[in-house]
């Protein structure tokens, strides 16, 4: 087994066809959704979404995809990292390939100031054991200014989980703790 990434608009036709099937496994589309084919790219390019998979002689066993933007917060720039759309094959689930994808993912994040993500709550201990860690009462917001998706709303349990790379995002760490974050990913991405 190995670890490959990718800008997402590059990742090669037949893993991107496998990468699709694992994420409509693992969210089916709903009635009101817009089905896409295959090959199209799932995140906004602005995002600069890359793909990392971890393949077993050409299968792709498990998935995710890193996003990055500029983070404005207490009065600082940072340049961040969050992942997104995390699935793993499931008839191979348990067997810590997820965990090892993303431990390497954290590892490609540390090229920027920090990583910030949401995750549904019972997987908290899962990224805590891949080096991320809770950040208390802190909500990630979001969509855009106009058009607010925060992770507190109605019927979602979300937790937010960070990690913190460089000397000035780790001084910085305490104002992430019981916040509201603007991340505004914008329309695509509504939460990463």
């Amino acid at each position: 087994m190995h670890i490959e990434s990718h800008p997402e608009a590059a990742v090669p036709a037949d893993l991107r066809r496998q990468v699709y099937t694992l994420q409509n496994e693992a969210w089916p589309p709903t009635a009101d959704s817009v089905d896409s084919p295959a090959d199209a790219q799932v995140h906004d390019p602005s995002l600069r979404p890359l793909s990392v998979l971890l393949i077993d002689d050409g299968t792709v066993v498990a998935a995710l995809d890193i996003l990055h933007k500029d983070l404005d917060h207490a009065g600082n720039t940072f340049r961040a990292g969050g992942l997104s759309t995390v699935v793993t094959r499931k008839d191979l689930r348990g067997h810590g390939y997820g965990l090892r994808l993303v431990t390497a993912a954290r590892a490609a994040m540390t090229n920027g100031d920090l990583a910030l993500f949401t995750c549904d709550r019972p997987l908290q201990p899962f990224y805590e054991r891949a080096g991320f860690h809770l950040l208390p009462d802190t909500t990630l917001i979001g969509g855009t200014p106009d058009d607010p998706f925060p992770s507190d709303q109605p019927g979602f349990d979300k937790v937010t989980m960070a990690a913190f790379f460089t000397p000035a995002a780790q001084q910085a760490a305490a104002t992430f703790d019981n916040a509201r974050i603007a991340l505004y990913p914008g329309r695509i991405d509504k939460l990463w």
